[in-house]
Formats: structure tokens, sequence, C-alpha cells
């Protein structure tokens, strides 16, 4: 593996980073493509013929037994080679799919029986390690404690003991500052996390304590009406104190040290081609699914639909755009909701994007309508506001969006007149007609997806403004370092929810966060998002989030959204029993294989 990326420290939190796009594909490439996949799912290793030097076998398989064909085997691909399967430090749809499968927490998703599209059922949050809800108490100070009872029996994939001890540890380590997790402020809610945070206090006050080895208490500041969907959330899942004390940061790189406690353990990584999962024989409960997941490490959609097509893989998310209607038409492209924003940072502390009235003109000069007819084609919506549609306000079936409203017209008929008050925005910044504007740079990572909307946005922009924006693109590991450093004038970003709840998009941007990729600062902001979590009253939370993204956008305008996420994916007919949540996690954990 090479080194910056075994080294690297995921900078961002889950996030969409595929996107369909088309380019030039001739006969002869898809036929090396064809012949590649089939190494890859296979497992056949291939000396001088392989076009990347880097790849490395981590570790053997782990132990004797079954061996993975295609009649026992699910093959799908959600992404290239991951940053990291650490779960507190990863921060990517693709590695949080992996770590699903691998870890449990307290509580866990699982099959509602609700179908969400063909092939596939949404997901419900049920307890997970924890043997039931937990009893609850509201104190006198506001402060709820919850006692959770533990399975009994639980083990880690290795067979040793498994005990409250153990999420004691984890919790403390993704809030201790030297692991520098970026989803640390996931469980800041629990007592004193926002100071061990802040360096004023030690990750031994952190309010959770194991009672015994099956009796975990923990002490909320307040309480968190979206604590159980947080507990499903993979920085939070558990990982072995000793492991990590011997292995330090190369812990997740073989199979005798990744030691999980899901339904899935690690078999073999081939980094840069696969990873692969079987079914863990330590796990408290029968594991329906396939006797083994094989997750391709791809990133060219091409190569990913001819590996589909040929049944070398059973399930991928990435198609050509030029294929997307066909696909759509025929029934072999299926798109499914989606809780996410696709939107640009920009950073607020350089110029000329430390001016708001260049970010609001940049905003509304973008022809949200031609990027999703255009290019996108998967029933994504232009996004009006930061926080998507779908995201629950007040009480059960209202939505956020609707309630506050849009920020500026999405409507096709009113994109001119969008451009108009652009221009006269620049115009008041001091740069009329773009003159005197520099020319400024918009940073993607590599994907022809990205690079299509970024053409677009480089063209939209001259056009309606009058200013030059030239082009870069990096690789996922080195972009996803240069955005979070504040390294760039405009960078492509994207947002995933992490449940369902409208903070989980607000309280990134407070000052100095550990995602806040525009790197935005306001007190009033700040305040605002402090006061929605001080409180366990609805309404008055909802209050204060749509006050907060009134200025981080009506005001501020330190992102501009483009459009709310669709999820789009391919299904192979063999595959039953999947299930899904908006959140972004497909589950092969039920799924059985018809051969």
């Amino acid at each position: 593996m090479p080194l910056r990326v075994a080294c690297m420290i995921i900078k961002k939190r889950l996030e969409y980073s595929n996107l369909f796009f088309s380019g030039g594909f001739f006969m002869k490439k898809q036929c090396m493509v064809l012949f590649g996949i089939s190494l890859i799912v296979l497992g056949v290793s291939v000396g001088g013929c392989s076009r990347n030097t880097n790849t490395q076998v981590s570790g053997s398989a782990a132990g004797g037994g079954a061996v993975s064909t295609k009649a026992n085997t699910a093959n799908a691909v959600f992404g290239s080679e991951p940053n990291t399967i650490d779960p507190a430090l990863n921060s990517a749809v693709d590695g949080a799919i992996y770590l699903q499968h691998a870890f449990e927490g307290l509580y866990k998703y699982q099959d509602s029986g609700t179908n969400a599209a063909p092939g596939i059922n949404y997901a419900q949050a049920v307890p997970g390690m924890a043997a039931n809800a937990p009893a609850k108490t509201v104190n006198d100070d506001g402060t709820v404690t919850l006692v959770y009872t533990l399975r009994n029996g639980l083990k880690w994939s290795d067979g040793s003991a498994f005990g409250a001890e153990d999420i004691v540890y984890t919790w403390q380590r993704l809030v201790d500052p030297a692991t520098a997790a970026d989803y640390s402020y996931m469980i800041d809610m629990v007592v004193n996390a926002n100071e061990i945070m802040a360096g004023e206090k030690d990750k031994s006050t952190l309010g959770v304590r194991a009672v015994n080895a099956t009796t975990l208490e923990v002490e909320l500041t307040y309480d968190c009406p979206f604590f159980d969907e947080i507990m499903c959330f993979p920085a939070i899942f558990p990982v072995k104190k000793s492991v990590i004390e011997s292995a330090g940061d190369q812990w997740t790189f073989s199979p005798s040290t990744y030691i999980s406690n899901g339904p899935y353990r690690l078999k073999e990584w081939v980094h840069n081609s696969y990873i692969l999962f079987e079914k863990n024989p330590n796990y408290y409960a029968p594991v329906s699914g396939p006797e083994f997941l094989r997750f391709a490490l791809m990133d060219d959609e091409n190569a990913q639909l001819a590996g589909f097509r040929s049944g070398e893989l059973d399930f991928i998310e990435n198609v050509p755009t030029d294929e997307v209607p066909t696909l759509l038409a025929s029934g072999d492209l299926d798109v499914t909701d989606y809780l996410g924003t696709y939107y640009v940072s920009f950073n607020t502390q350089k110029a000329p994007f430390d001016n708001a009235l260049v970010r609001k003109a940049f905003t509304l000069s973008i022809d949200r309508n031609f990027i999703v007819n255009q290019i996108t084609r998967t029933g994504q919506k232009p996004a009006s506001g930061f926080v998507p549609s779908g995201m629950t306000d007040t009480v059960a079936g209202s939505d956020f969006r609707e309630t506050g409203g849009d920020y500026y017209s999405v409507a096709d008929t009113d994109y001119q007149r969008n451009v108009a008050e652009a221009k006269r925005l620049l115009a008041q910044a001091g740069y009329p007609d773009g003159r005197g504007f520099p020319v400024v740079e918009y940073l993607y990572n590599t994907n022809d997806g990205h690079r299509a909307i970024g053409e677009a946005l480089q063209n939209m922009w001259h056009t309606a403004l009058g200013v030059n924006v030239t082009l870069n693109n990096q690789d996922w590991a080195v972009f996803l370092d240069t955005r979070k450093e504040g390294e760039y004038s405009i960078a492509r970003d994207g947002w995933i929810g992490d449940y369902n709840d409208p903070i989980n998009f607000l309280d990134m941007y407070l000052s100095g966060g550990g995602n806040n990729n525009s790197q935005y600062v306001s007190k009033e902001y700040d305040d605002l998002i402090a006061r929605a979590k001080g409180t366990a009253v609805q309404a008055d939370r909802m209050k204060y989030l749509h006050q907060a993204e009134d200025i981080l956008v009506g005001r501020d305008m330190a992102v501009g959204p483009i459009y709310f996420y669709t999820r789009s994916y391919m299904l192979s007919p063999r595959v039953k029993g999947m299930y899904y949540t908006p959140l972004g996690f497909f589950y092969f954990t039920t799924a059985r294989l018809e051969n």
C-alpha cells in the first residue's frame, strides 16, 4: 500500500465520491477490462501484466474452510482503494459499507421488510450488541442516563471475549484529540465529550462506564432524539484495544490484526484490487448472507458495467453517463432515495471568496437544471438549500427543506433572473462584468462525472460572470487532504446524512470543526448550533437550526448547493434479500444467492 495512503488520516466524513460519466471507450479496451475484472473477481494474481505496481496482498486467508467461488460469493463495487477501514478514521461511504458488514454497534440496521426499490428493502435501527433498548432516566439537571445491557456471550472475531470495557475504550479513543478523528463530535452529547475534544479534560472523564462486563452506563447532556441512529454509525463501532496498542496504525491491514465483532470478518485484502470478507464464526447469531463478500476496488465506470454485464459483478453503482438513459429505460438501472447534497465549497478565508457577495454571485450563476438533466440524469433534484429534502422537521412526516423554503429559485425559467442578480452582486463586490477578478481554480477528485460537472461550472461562471476558472483534479486521498487543509479556492464537495436529523448537515460548519471544509467562522452561527444541541424540545431545536441555515446559506453562502442526491445501482437478479438505508449503506448481511 502506498505510504501516503497507509499513513493518511481521513479528513472528510461520509461522502459520495463517484458519479456517472462516460468517455471514449473502444472495443479493444472493453475486452482488456473484462479480462481484468475476471482476474479481480477470481482472485488471480498476475505478475508483470499488472498496470498497478503498488498492488500488495495484506495477510493471507484467516484460516482454512470454504473457498470463495462465484456460487458462494457476492461480488460488488462501491469504490476504489479505501483510504482507511478504521471505524474512527473512515469518512467515505464505501469504507462505511465495508465497516457495516465487519462491525456492529449497540444498535444496528436490519431489514424492515418495507420495499425501497427493486430488489432492496429499507433498513431500520434495532438493538445490536445491546440485548434491548436502554433503560433511560431523565435527571433533575436535564442530563440523561442510559443503561445498556449487552447480549450474553459476545465475542470478537478472533474468539476472545467482548465486554462493556471495549465500548468504553472505543468511545474514549474517538474523542481523544490524539486520534484526530473528524467524527469525534458524533458523540458530543455524551457528558464531557466537548471538553475532552478541546483538550480541557482527560478522556477518562467521558460519560461512559462499564458497570460490569455486560452493563454499560452512558451519561448524556440532553435527551438526544437520534441517539439510537448514532449507535449504528461506523465511527462508534468498537475496536479492540490490545490489537491497536500492539499494531498501531497498521492494525487494519492484515486479517490477523483486523479484529472485528460484526457478521463478517476480513479474510484478504489485495490492495487496489479487492477486499474479501468471510462469515464471522464468532458472531452471536447465525449469518444468513453469502459465505463471502468480495468488494472489487475500482473507479472506472466502463469497467464496472462490463463486469456486471459479464456476470462477474453482482452489484455496481456507477455507470457511464451515456448509458444512463438506455439502462433506465430497460429497467437495468434502478434509483432510490438518498439523504445527501452535492455542492461546492468556497474557501471563506481566502480572497476573493472571503467576500460573501462573490460567493453568492458564483452560487446564483449555477444552472442546476442543466447539470441534473444533462449530466447526472438519474433523478437528482436541483438544490435550493443545503439541508436536503427528506430530513425530518418538528414532527414525523414534516420536511425540514419544505419548512425552510428556498434560498433562491431553482426553476428553469428563473435562471436568467438569477444570473442578472449574480452579475449585480459581483459588480457590488468590485468586479463589474468580471473585470479585475483573478483567475481561480476549481478542485475536484479524479472522476469523469466530477470532471463533467467541473467543466459545466467553468463554462457557466465564465458565461454569466465573465470570470476565468481553471480545473484541477487530484486522486481521492490527495484531494481529501488538500481540501481539508484549505489549500484551494473552490472545491467539489458532498455530504450524506449520518442520521435523519438536519443537525448533522449543519453542525459540521462550527468554527474550527473537523469537517468544516469552507473554513467558515461565525460566532452567531456557533451559538445557534449550541442552542439546538442544548435542548430536547423538538420545536425549539428546529427553530434554531432553521436560523442557522439562514446564516450559513441565506446570509453568508459558505457553500454553493447544486443538487440533492439520488442513489442509482444495478443488481444482479441472482441476489435476493438486500436492504438499504437512505444514509447510503447497502447490506448483504441477509442476502441470498440464487445460482
